[in-house]
């Protein structure tokens, strides 16, 4: 029996996703679930053979919601759900392991496509975003090591913390923390504290 779990803290969205899966040859049933959270607890009992995951929800979001799920259970199918071609999101996904990416507006029959394409183990991922994927991961690869202290300033960053608050855990002044920041800035090759944070959940220095 093939089963898709779609995951959307919007009813009307979900239910209407769930109106077009059905419709895809192969599918004997869609389940739901309206967070993060729920679609991890649903995955264990249902174990879908894809998810169809929104990348932005309240709570736990479908980025970290994926991180959890394809760690947990590797051989997890995830194609993400998002309102608009967000490549930073979209890349973050892919490189935690999701399968690709599917834009709400797409129309009924690229969907139905989309999902059948996913179950037979197609990747819904443009050639041109995998080798940026390829390309950012090689630099990652080529940076420095990070120190534990840059490690700590970056999970203060991760738990959005402002440079002062970071400062006064790490008995710090706010320029030390500005100048850890900066260097591990540098040697994560990214431009400020978001990159930074998407990418150390992406290399597994924060959790």
């Amino acid at each position: 029996m093939t089963t898709v779990l779609i995951c959307d803290d919007h009813r009307i969205v979900r239910e209407g996703l769930r109106q077009f899966v059905e419709d895809v040859p192969g599918v004997d049933r869609v389940v739901t679930a309206a967070s993060g959270e729920e679609a991890l607890a649903r995955f264990t009992a249902e174990h879908p053979d894809l998810v169809l995951m929104d990348v932005s929800m309240p709570g736990l979001g479908g980025l970290e919601a994926t991180r959890r799920l394809i760690a947990g259970h590797p051989g997890a199918n995830v194609v993400m759900l998002t309102a608009q071609e967000d490549r930073d999101h979209v890349a973050a996904a892919v490189s935690a392991g999701a399968r690709g990416y599917l834009v709400k507006d797409v129309s009924r029959e690229e969907l139905c496509a989309a999902v059948a394409g996913a179950l037979a183990g197609r990747d819904l991922v443009e050639p041109s975003l995998r080798r940026a994927l390829s390309e950012r991961r090689t630099k990652e690869d080529r940076g420095a090591q990070l120190t534990e202290r840059e490690i700590q300033v970056l999970t203060g960053m991760s738990q959005g913390k402002s440079n002062a608050q970071i400062g006064r855990d790490l008995f710090l002044s706010e320029d030390t923390v500005k100048t850890h920041a900066r260097r591990l800035f540098r040697k994560m090759a990214v431009a400020d504290r978001a990159q930074a944070v998407a990418a150390g959940f992406r290399r597994g220095l924060v959790t």
